[in-house]
């Protein structure tokens, strides 16, 4: 099921600036026995997505309406699943200028859950690393645009691999996010996750994350961290709204024969926590 500004419909027009330019952004969140989660978390992201990229969108109120009644239809066939929200810049405007383009446009799509999920959080994955860097761009770090290209070449290099995701790093090979979700490690009990301000994107579960881990007297540490052959870390985990908490079992350091291995203790014990927050919001 597609809304498109409010219609049941599964086209746009081809004016529109997501098609010429990726000119917008988007926001993938879960429900459950019909129930949205973290979407006020969702919601923000959305607004302020908006403000940074200058796009002038208000039909908050129409877009979570429409939101809720796909919720409601999609709940009568599936206990489980996904709803995926894209709000581009609308049609109008003379080449790369945004100027005239004055009506937003707001896609609301469902879709399966994927089930190899469910998998991940109990057995854990592999991980790689990937030969595609992130180009640095502060002025959208963060925000899930719809200029993807790069993580296209990255599931495309590791389909080629039987690892189950990749690390990504940057232009200057920090370690970024993994294709999927952001990356979390424990090293002598401390908790670090990637600074995300020159590239990569701002997850809604890593927020709640490292709000979940302050709260239990854990805080996280953002840091710029190369990845060198001495990296090393007791514990590993991706995340996003989806997958939630995913244990790393190993990483496959590049020139590297022996793979690293990880402990999931304290991951499994922050799994709960997490679904503890997810069934109380």
């Amino acid at each position: 099921m597609i809304i498109v500004n409010g219609q049941i419909q599964n086209h746009i027009t081809v004016a529109d600036r997501s098609l010429h330019y990726g000119d917008g952004f988007f926001t993938t969140l879960g429900f459950t026995q019909g129930k949205l989660h973290a979407w006020p978390l969702h919601l923000n992201r959305l607004q302020n997505n908006c403000q940074r990229l200058g796009i002038d969108f208000e039909q908050w109120q129409a877009l979570e309406n429409d939101l809720k009644q796909m919720l409601i239809q999609v709940t009568a066939k599936q206990s489980k699943g996904v709803l995926k929200i894209i709000i581009t810049r609308g049609q109008g405007g003379r080449g790369y200028s945004p100027s005239g383009a004055q009506n937003p446009t707001y896609i609301i799509s469902s879709h399966d859950f994927p089930t190899h999920y469910t998998q991940w959080q109990n057995d854990g994955i592999d991980l790689t690393i990937s030969a595609v860097k992130l180009g640095k761009q502060p002025l959208l770090a963060g925000i899930k645009h719809l200029n993807r290209l790069e993580q296209v070449l990255v599931k495309q290099e590791l389909e080629k691999t039987s690892f189950d995701d990749a690390i990504v790093c940057s232009s200057d090979n920090e370690i970024i996010e993994s294709s999927a979700g952001n990356i979390f490690w424990l090293q002598d009990e401390q908790w670090f996750t990637p600074y995300l301000n020159e590239c990569g994107v701002e997850g809604v579960m890593r927020n709640q994350v490292c709000g979940i881990l302050q709260k239990y007297a854990q805080p996280v540490k953002q840091i710029k961290q190369k990845l060198s052959a001495d990296f090393c870390a007791q514990e590993m985990f991706i995340c996003n709204s989806l997958m939630e908490i995913v244990p790393v079992r190993s990483l496959q350091l590049s020139n590297v024969k022996q793979p690293l291995q990880f402990s999931s203790i304290q991951v499994k014990i922050l799994q709960t926590q997490v679904k503890e927050v997810l069934l109380n919001e």
